[in-house]
């Protein structure tokens, strides 16, 4: 854990004790601070009362001489509407920050010149940094890797001068982290999302700049529109940046996709530093963009490309992110139950050919129709869930389908046809397009009980006599 020494004698107040908001107040309280804590959920404060901090019903607590509010960000700060304690915290002056917040102000006190690599975007967030830590791990650093992508900044070990920490941040964090300044931000792309959150599309892409702002190098993905404007702007202050694409190779610096390889561009010059052929965890171009991204980040440590051509192979990938399961023959099993809405499935199918795809769920607004320019890559469609008749609906011949209900029915189907289509690499895609709320508590468990039906099934494979 990370004690939090910068609020040293200072009363805090921290809301929301699920996983991150629980491990602030221990943070806080280990460096120091004098913390009251409080959370609308009678089990989340008997689970901090058990850890020995001090619960205060803010709602009737004194907030004048309240140093600082510690606000979990799930919970709004601005839309739909400020938070109550929000409001309580303004109106006596307090300021309102995060554990990110946190862990930069305890950097900047204790080691300043540490490595601090930042990364967010509307997609790619997760895997950009798994990688990230992945390279630096194979490069010999000690590494700490968390912040959105699961661990609590703050339950990781201390930031030191030999230590990275690679942090996810998702907007909600980086609104509450007023003096983040990455030693390496990385900001992959920006496309609508959470405006329910953020209210209009430009005050959400303002929140995705800051955490570019201020780092000493910036990475930026300039597919898009928003977000080649910010690289535009930032480069235009002073700041150091480095452009990434999968779309454009004829940027001037930078580091783009051309057909496999990465290609450092800069000076007039272009050089191939890494080949991303046969790669099953960064396969496709979004994932190109994450590697180029996460290559960008290393810095000079990138100029070992031996080292990191190496490291790059031996990414394993994320779980239920086109997480390859295994193979049956010529059929390919890729577990990517994460895609849980048209435009995350998109990723999936411009991956592969000739896909047997497992598809459905609790449907999304806009359900597959997004999807309509793939379907030729569609051998047949295995449908489930709550969503099936809408998809069926949508699809209507443009490939052939089968209703199948459940996993369990979806995922033996889909592999008997693969394996009798004849075709040279089917693969049996679960990307649902769908949340997983109709049959399973989230996309992990569904993409967990994917996983099982397919091992089961390969382990009958292998007992199966030959002929």
């Amino acid at each position: 854990m990370t004690p939090v020494t910068a609020l040293e004698g200072k009363p805090v107040a921290v809301f929301g004790l699920g996983g991150s908001g629980l491990v602030s107040a221990q943070a806080l309280a280990l460096g120091g601070a004098r913390v009251i804590v409080w959370d609308d959920n009678e089990h989340a404060r008997e689970k901090a009362r058990a850890a020995g901090l001090r619960i205060e019903n803010l709602a009737a607590a004194d907030w004048r001489g309240l140093e600082a509010l510690v606000l979990s960000p799930g919970v709004p700060l601005t839309h739909p509407a400020p938070h109550w304690t929000v409001v309580k915290a303004r109106e006596v002056g307090c300021e309102v920050i995060g554990d990110i917040e946190l862990f930069c102000r305890e950097r900047a006190a204790t080691a300043p010149g540490s490595r601090f690599v930042a990364i967010t975007g509307t997609n790619g967030k997760s895997t950009t940094t798994a990688l990230v830590a992945h390279l630096y791990r194979s490069f010999g650093f000690p590494t700490e890797v968390g912040g959105n992508i699961g661990t609590p900044i703050l339950a990781l070990e201390p930031p030191s001068e030999h230590r990275v920490h690679v942090i996810e941040c998702s907007s909600f964090q980086i609104d509450l982290a007023p003096s983040l300044a990455p030693s390496a931000g990385i900001l992959l792309n920006v496309t609508p999302d959470h405006l329910d959150r953020h209210g209009t599309m430009e005050s959400y892409a303002a929140i995705k700049a800051r955490l570019v702002a201020k780092a000493d190098h910036a990475v930026i993905g300039v597919d898009d529109d928003i977000s080649a404007r910010i690289a535009a702007d930032l480069a235009a202050s002073g700041r150091s940046v480095t452009r990434v694409s999968v779309t454009n190779t004829s940027i001037a610096d930078g580091i783009v996709r051309d057909g496999t390889s990465l290609v450092r561009r800069a000076g007039g010059q272009a050089r191939s530093i890494a080949d991303l052929a046969g790669i099953g965890s960064l396969r496709g171009a979004h994932n190109a963009q994450n590697a180029a991204a996460a290559v960008a980040a290393l810095g000079s440590l990138a100029e070992d490309l031996p080292r990191l051509q190496a490291a790059l192979r031996s990414f394993p990938g994320l779980a239920h992110r086109l997480e390859e399961v295994g193979r049956d023959g010529k059929v390919l099993f890729v577990n990517d139950s994460k895609a849980t809405n048209a435009d995350a499935a998109e990723k999936a199918l411009l991956s592969f050919d000739q896909i047997f795809w497992i598809l459905g769920g609790r449907a999304k607004a806009g359900g597959i129709e997004p999807l309509r320019p793939l379907f030729p890559r569609i051998a047949r469609g295995f449908l489930i869930g709550e969503a099936a008749e809408a998809f069926a609906a949508t699809i209507g011949k443009e490939f052939p389908y089968e209703f199948c209900g459940t996993l369990e029915e979806a995922v033996p189907r889909a592999a008997a046809q693969a394996s009798a289509s004849g075709l040279d690499q089917p693969v049996v895609l679960l990307s649902p397009a769908c949340a997983s709320f109709d049959q399973f508590p989230d996309f992990e468990k569904r993409g967990d009980r994917f996983r099982a039906l397919v091992q089961s099934l390969l382990e009958q494979s292998i007992r199966r006599p030959r002929a």
